[in-house]
């Protein structure tokens, strides 16, 4: 007990936060040779760019690495133990509940769009990504963008002054322009929209919340008609497949 509460004090707050998302720590993952400690998600993103190299200084990362990134349980157990502050508002909060902490803090949400209310499911933090979400729920969804993608990009309703048949971008573009000082608690309808959206998730800040997660369309980056395990799967088999 005594050692792990020395090894907590020699971390400061700043270890606790990912140099990519600059945000705490989620699932996070180390690599071998040069030690940094990442999001995983920020780190798979990043091997997806870089290709070879450490996201913060640039040494080499291991094929395997790339592929299943090493998670570090050493830093999760001293999240469980140290706290620090919120933010936005000061509050202390063990860091391994920073990120639900922020789905409540309304300083928080105010400041970068996050929802206000957690969604019924949550992702699993497991190593092939499984969500806990009901297969029944996922498939009414698919189902739903797919009916929704027939016939080419889809559209959505501007849930602050209900004009509707907006592309994504447009919808983007209308609320900086006619919205961008307006906080009102909405549902997202590009949110809602994908296969694990869920309609009772609400952004208290909808128009910050769009150009923070809306600025592109997610269906150019991956096939949203398959669940996030396969998707999972296929870019580590495709991962295997890279010339090096």
């Amino acid at each position: 007990m005594a050692e792990d509460l020395s090894a907590a004090t020699s971390y400061t707050e700043d270890d606790f936060y990912c140099p990519v998302c600059q945000e705490v720590l989620k699932t996070p993952v180390r690599t071998a040779a040069c030690q940094h400690v990442f999001c995983r998600k920020c780190f798979l993103t990043a091997m997806r760019e870089s290709g070879i190299h450490c996201p913060l200084c640039r040494g080499n990362v291991t094929r395997r690495e790339r592929a299943c990134p090493e998670r570090a349980l050493d830093l999760e157990n001293i999240m469980r133990k140290l706290s620090g502050s919120c933010r936005c508002c000061a509050k202390q909060i063990k860091f391994y509940r920073m990120r639900h902490h922020y789905k409540s803090c309304k300083k928080y949400q105010d400041e970068y769009g996050v929802s206000a209310i957690i969604p019924n499911f949550q992702i699993s933090q497991d190593s092939v990504g499984n969500s806990n979400r009901s297969e029944t729920s996922t498939s009414d969804n698919i189902e739903t963008y797919q009916e929704n993608t027939s016939s080419g990009h889809p559209t959505f309703k501007c849930p602050l002054c209900q004009e509707s048949n907006f592309t994504r971008q447009r919808l983007l573009d209308h609320c900086n322009s006619n919205h961008l000082f307006q906080i009102v608690p909405v549902t997202c309808p590009i949110c809602v929209s994908l296969p694990w959206g869920d309609p009772s998730q609400i952004t208290r800040n909808f128009v910050s919340h769009l150009n923070q997660r809306h600025q592109f369309d997610y269906g150019e980056f991956v096939n949203l008609q398959l669940d996030e395990e396969t998707q999972y799967q296929t870019a580590v088999e495709e991962s295997f497949q890279v010339n090096i």
